[in-house]
C-alpha cells in the first residue's frame, strides 16, 4: 500500500474537526489531533470498554466515511491499513499534547518516516519494514533543496 499526501491542509483541518466532535460522540477523550496530508496525531484517553484495535477501526472507517460522504477529496479515500499506538504515563500527557500541537512545524523539518524511525530508536521499539511507512514520492520531493 502506498502512502501519499492527499488531504490538503483545508481538509485536513475538516478531519480534525470531525475527529473531535465523533470522539465526543462516542465517548472517548481525545485531548488533541493533528491531522497531516497522510497520517494523523491523536492523544486519546482509551476509555476501558474498547480495545486499540475497536477504537482505531471506529476512528478510521468513520472518518474515511465522512471524507467521502463530504466529498473533501476527488475520488475515493481510505486510510492505509495498520496504525502506531503508544502509551503513555500521566505525567506524560503534557509532553505528549506539545509534541502533538507542534507537529506542522516538525513536518517541516522531517518527513513521517523519519519520523517514525525516530521513535522506534527513541524507545527501542521493534522495527518492521513492511513499508507502511515509506512514503510514495510528489512533485515536491524532486525539487533541490534552498
Amino acid at each position: 500500500m502506498e502512502r501519499r499526501p492527499l488531504l490538503p491542509e483545508p481538509a485536513a483541518a475538516k478531519v480534525s474537526a470531525y475527529l473531535s466532535q465523533y470522539a465526543l460522540e462516542k465517548g472517548i477523550y481525545l485531548k488533541i489531533n493533528y491531522v497531516n496530508a497522510d497520517h494523523v496525531h491523536a492523544l486519546v484517553d482509551l476509555p476501558t470498554r474498547l480495545a486499540v484495535e475497536e477504537m482505531m477501526q471506529l476512528f478510521k472507517g468513520s472518518s474515511s466515511h465522512w471524507i467521502n460522504q463530504s466529498n473533501l477529496l476527488p475520488g475515493k479515500f481510505g486510510w492505509g491499513r495498520g496504525y502506531g499506538v503508544f502509551s503513555v504515563s500521566h505525567s506524560g500527557v503534557g509532553e505528549v499534547a506539545k509534541y502533538i500541537a507542534r507537529q506542522e512545524e516538525d513536518h517541516r523539518k522531517r518527513s513521517y518516516a523519519e519520523e517514525l524511525r525516530l521513535l522506534v530508536e527513541r524507545y527501542a521499539l521493534q522495527w518492521s519494514d513492511d513499508e507502511t511507512a515509506k512514503a510514495v514520492p510528489t512533485a515536491s520531493d524532486a525539487l533541490p533543496p534552498r
